[in-house]
């Protein structure tokens, strides 16, 4: 039996349900960005998917979902960066990454 667009549609879903919980009920920033990391790449397993079994279009047009999928990484890695280095800065000066904790903002 080989994998269906039904099959990578479930999994993709499935990843970002587990990711959109891990950035809304966890209270620790790295498992926060973990969560949001999880969802960018059940969005780049639909997009490939969707690309993949597109059949309509002629040979050439099949890259536009690894297109936007590699855009996709690329910006996820500048986000991890600049997220991974504002919770290290955070951490420095307040010593906890507990997003309940961090008041920054606040006078």
């Amino acid at each position: 039996m080989h994998p269906t667009l039904t099959h990578f549609l479930v999994l993709g879903a499935v990843l970002f349900c587990i990711g959109l919980y891990g950035a809304l009920a966890k209270r620790n920033a790295i498992a926060i960005l973990m969560g949001i990391e999880i969802m960018l790449n059940a969005v780049n397993i639909t997009l490939v998917a969707f690309s993949f079994y597109n059949t309509v279009k002629p040979y050439s047009e099949y890259l536009t979902g690894q297109i936007f999928a590699i855009f996709i990484i690329t910006v996820a890695a500048a986000e991890a960066a600049v997220a991974l280095a504002m919770i290290i800065s955070i951490y420095r000066k307040r010593n906890t990454v507990d997003v309940g904790e961090i008041n920054l903002m606040k006078w």
